[in-house]
């Protein structure tokens, strides 16, 4: 049975940082791109950050130089360092593994408010 378990959203102020985790079981890990989406109320699920199996990198623009992506095959865990936090990256943030099938986490909220 396949697991992805988020964790790590919070309430911060604009301009502070949050580390996501997402928590990976059932999957030989390292052979899938991990990615994180996000979705805000009435808008479509979009991507934030996706890693493949061999660590490269993908960001939007609206992310580019604040948000990092990194993995750590070892502990079968990914993670997404966000830094200079806007109210507009208040969202449900999902983690995602592909490799030719998508599985998702639960979700975790992030809300950006002073």
């Amino acid at each position: 049975q396949v697991q992805l378990v988020e964790s790590g959203g919070d309430l911060v102020q604009p301009g502070g940082s949050l580390r996501l985790s997402c928590a990976a079981s059932g999957i030989i890990f390292s052979r899938y791109a991990m990615a994180w989406y996000r979705q805000a109320p009435g808008n479509e699920r979009e991507l934030v950050a996706r890693i493949t199996s061999g660590g490269a990198t993908t960001y939007p623009d609206s992310v580019k130089g604040r948000f990092t992506i990194s993995r750590d095959n070892a502990k079968n865990t990914v993670y997404l360092q966000m830094n200079v936090l806007k109210p507009e990256d208040t969202a449900v943030y999902y983690c995602n593994a592909n490799r030719l099938v998508d599985y998702w986490g639960q979700g975790t909220q992030v809300t950006v408010s002073s």
